[in-house]
């Protein structure tokens, strides 16, 4: 049995289990493998890494406490996080990954990290 390239077709020479003829063909085939094939996918894991990194901005420690204003003037959206944490309390955290924030009264939160 004849192998070939994934990505070209052209026959395989060498290893058994070799399944690119080159770099650039191994290349080209992960790329349109793992390509974000819908702008939707894509635009949520932007909207993810900016709210992580302002969160990341806003949190040097392991705790602070800022505003909404502050938080919606760099950019963060409230619609985009991860998961979610409720406490035996009731309370629960919205966090992004290992950083998350709780809503505090008067517009405040409080932010942190696992």
């Amino acid at each position: 049995m004849e192998r070939t390239c994934l990505e070209c077709n052209e026959k395989l020479i060498g290893r058994a289990d070799k399944k690119f003829c080159s770099d650039y063909c191994r290349n080209a085939y992960n790329n349109k493998l793992n390509k974000d094939s819908k702008n939707l996918i894509r635009n949520i894991n932007n909207r993810l890494r900016k709210n992580y990194r302002i969160l990341e901005e806003l949190n040097p420690d392991k705790k602070t406490k800022t505003t909404k204003t502050r938080l919606l003037n760099k950019g963060f959206d409230f619609e985009y996080i991860t998961n979610t944490y409720t406490t035996k309390k009731g309370t629960t955290y919205y966090f992004l990954y290992d950083i998350g924030y709780l809503p505090l009264d008067n517009d405040y939160y409080m932010l942190v990290r696992k």
